[in-house]
């Protein structure tokens, strides 16, 4: 692939561009919180502009400052791996309660069943769970 050629003129013109740009928006990826905070308050801005249209000369713009936003929230909120047992059991100390309290799931059998890994949740079962905990399903998945 040939190399684009840029005249002296031409490069101090992208360079001005690129630093008045460049004092606004984050142009690299996200290295820590004021970086990520920085980059949310401009993705706010451009999508109050607009930008988020189909066609808006910033809509590049926005999907790449998109693009570093997700890969931080990825690499920084990575959820551990857990079992929907584990995830039913947090849910539990989270609010405070026993095996018996979860009529939605059956029994505390039942319930003693899943958290020991013995019986897996059904979909009838994790749909009402994902209701009264107010997390998606996936969660149980």
């Amino acid at each position: 692939m040939e190399a684009l050629t840029f005249s002296h003129d031409e490069l101090d013109t992208l360079t001005g561009h690129f630093r008045a740009l460049a004092e606004r928006v984050p142009l690299h990826p996200i290295r820590d919180a004021a970086d990520y905070d920085a980059a949310v308050r401009v993705m706010n801005g451009l999508l109050d502009a607009g930008a988020g249209e189909e066609g808006h000369p910033l809509a590049g713009l926005l999907d790449m400052l998109g693009g570093f936003i997700g890969e931080y929230d990825e690499a920084q909120h990575r959820l551990p791996d857990a079992t929907p047992a584990d995830i039913l059991r947090l849910l539990m100390e989270q609010h405070g309660l026993r095996q018996g309290d979860l009529p939605e799931v059956g029994s505390q059998g039942v319930v003693s069943e899943i958290l020991s890994g013995r019986r897996a949740l059904n979909l009838g079962q994790i749909r009402r769970l994902a209701e009264r905990f107010g997390v998606a399903p996936g969660s149980f998945l």
